[in-house]
């Protein structure tokens, strides 16, 4: 039984490229998909924001020539590329999506609007959110967020390579240990980069939990929505 009716699916474009070193790996797109099919199987509406940083990342832009507002630009049209795929991706599986984009640009997708998003959800749909917020100077991170409490989502998950979060980065520290739930507060006053500040402020404002989890383990999407306690939960 599914512990949240509604999520918002939080993943990088980083975590798109598996293996390599850029683009999209065909083999985490499938794994993604079945993931995501096995929660709408237990009734839980879905919507998920994707980056773009296996393609552009807007800020890396700057040091690249580009300004800011150009270089955003260009990491949110990378996000529509990545939502395509994985728009594609989960209609291989039978699943039903439709890509919805923060900026005009039909025929690729239909314009963002949040009572559209919903109503697609509650008629059985994955609405993938593409384009960012639709403005410079905000992170995929901050739209997830925006869009989570627009959507009224019981819960953001944040899809990672880690299994939550840790007193350090664990890649780097074996050491480091891990929280099984913090407040935001004490997420705050610990310095812990779980999300933007932004991303952040804005869940804890609007009291939507973020859950954090291991995203490229199999089935950990479905343990998780069921209520197992194996990643991080702040709220």
């Amino acid at each position: 039984m599914a512990k949240y009716q509604r999520v918002l699916l939080k993943l990088s474009g980083e975590s798109l490229m598996g293996n390599g070193s850029y683009g999209i790996s065909p083999d985490i797109l499938a794994q993604y998909s079945t993931d995501i099919a096995s929660i709408t199987g237990m009734g839980v509406q879905v919507a998920i924001v994707v980056g773009g940083g296996n393609i552009f990342r807007g800020m890396s832009g700057t040091s690249k020539g580009f300004d800011r507002v150009t270089g955003d630009s260009m990491g949110m049209l990378a996000t529509v590329i990545n939502s395509l795929a994985i728009g594609s991706a989960l209609e291989n599986v039978g699943i039903k999506s439709k890509v919805l984009t923060s900026i005009r640009m039909e025929p690729v997708g239909e314009y963002y609007s949040s009572p559209k998003a919903i109503e697609y959800m509650e008629s059985g749909y994955i609405v993938i959110v593409a384009g960012g917020t639709g403005n410079p100077f905000f992170t995929t991170d901050s739209a997830a967020a925006l869009r989570g409490v627009e959507l009224k989502a019981n819960v953001l998950l944040k899809g990672t390579r880690v299994d939550g979060v840790y007193t350090a980065d664990p890649e780097k520290y074996p050491e480091a240990t891990k929280y099984s739930s913090l407040s935001f507060d004490e997420a705050y006053t610990k310095g812990l980069k779980i999300m933007d500040l932004t991303a952040f402020t804005l869940c804890r404002e609007n009291s939507l939990p973020i859950l954090v989890f291991n995203m490229n383990t199999p089935g950990n999407l479905q343990k998780v929505v069921s209520g197992d306690n194996s990643g991080t939960i702040i709220k």
